[in-house]
């Protein structure tokens, strides 16, 4: 029997070197990356336990719960951690970060996660960026839910750790992931004793196995579908236009914005600054006493498939999410989703006004 994903002729290393170079053109850097074969927890992991250990000091910045993993990680690898935290619905602000660099000069370490999907806000990086660079602290960024959402420039920005998934704003895979490390962090793996060697979290092996031996053999057999899924997903951004992925992304949000601003009756953006509410996804907060959890099970009941979600742990109750990103960035998708919400606010005793949410939303996309 054959199948279309069976029986593949194997991926070469010359097929796995040029789906890396797709990605670091589109990160527009020319700083090492390297493809990781698994989610992207592990190439986060694996730059915090590379990079960080004993002596290190480290600014954990917390916008959501991937800034509360971090910080753990960085604890497990013997770091002093230094958590800033701001509130789930705002951003982080450069001033903020030089403050408390200044308070901690010895701060050689700062962690970031551009957007926080689950959150619904993105960060300041460039000009974050500006700031740690001056203070010449390595700088490692989580863009896996910003990257093809809005514009993303690591190496412009001085991110020397940036992470990448393929799974939301680009449409794509979930099982392979990437970064792009900057000399400087290289310079810093290479002089920590506790960074993983002979480890499927190990830079160092992929470094001296795959960059340094000029990329000619992989260290292991890759994972050929995903990595197939992901070279086809770039295919698809670069024939669209990165700028075009992007600008649909950011009207995607300002229109389930827009829509949610107009509807009212039960529903709020739970970001207040729309300079900080992310592209990939749109978060509302219930008010007047409308359950979370039970507005979204309301409003998929009558139409499943929706990408709504109520907010994790203790947002269950105030946090709706409405994910827009990749293929669900469309005017299709925000206007099901505002209606299904409004649909289930009315059930549930809100007053919404479906209708000119509607409108509004159609408005943005003109």
């Amino acid at each position: 029997m054959t199948h279309p994903f069976l029986d593949l002729p194997p991926m070469s290393a010359a097929q796995f070197a040029a789906i890396e170079q797709r990605v670091a053109r589109l990160l527009g850097t020319r700083q090492d990356v390297l493809i990781m074969q698994g989610e992207a927890l592990l190439p986060l992991e694996g730059c915090i336990r590379a990079a960080a250990g004993p002596d290190t000091t480290a600014l954990n910045v917390i916008t959501g719960p991937y800034g509360q993993t971090f910080g753990g990680w960085l604890r497990d690898c013997g770091a002093e951690v230094v958590d800033l935290a701001v509130p789930f619905d705002s951003a982080v602000r450069p001033e903020q970060i030089a403050e408390a660099l200044a308070a901690r000069p010895e701060i050689d370490f700062v962690s970031l996660v551009h957007a926080e999907a689950a959150t619904g806000n993105t960060n300041p990086v460039a000009e974050i960026g500006e700031v740690v660079r001056a203070h010449g602290a390595l700088f490692m960024v989580d863009a896996v839910a910003s990257v093809a959402a809005e514009p993303l420039l690591p190496e412009e920005w001085g991110v020397d750790l940036c992470v990448i998934g393929g799974q939301k704003a680009m449409g794509g895979p979930a099982g392979v992931s990437a970064v792009s490390v900057s000399e400087r962090a290289w310079e810093r793996i290479a002089a920590n004793e506790r960074a993983p060697r002979r480890s499927y979290l190990s830079l160092l092996d992929w470094k001296e196995r795959w960059i340094d031996a000029g990329r000619a053999a992989l260290p292991h057999a890759p994972a050929q579908l995903e990595m197939l899924a992901l070279d086809a997903c770039l295919e698809r951004i670069e024939t669209d236009g990165l700028a075009t992925v992007t600008a649909r992304h950011a009207r995607a949000a300002a229109a389930c914005r827009a829509g949610a601003l107009a509807m009212g009756g039960g529903l709020e953006p739970y970001v207040h600054d729309s300079a900080a509410a992310a592209p990939v996804a749109t978060t509302l907060r219930t008010t007047g006493g409308i359950d979370a959890a039970a507005l979204v099970a309301r409003a998929l009941a009558p139409a499943g498939g929706l990408p709504l979600a109520a907010g994790g742990g203790a947002l269950a109750g105030e946090m709706v999410r409405v994910n827009h990103y990749g293929p669900l960035a469309t005017p299709e998708v925000v206007d099901a989703s505002l209606s299904a919400l409004g649909g289930a606010l009315l059930a549930l005793g809100g007053a919404p006004e479906v209708t000119a949410a509607r409108r509004a939303a159609a408005a943005v996309w003109g």
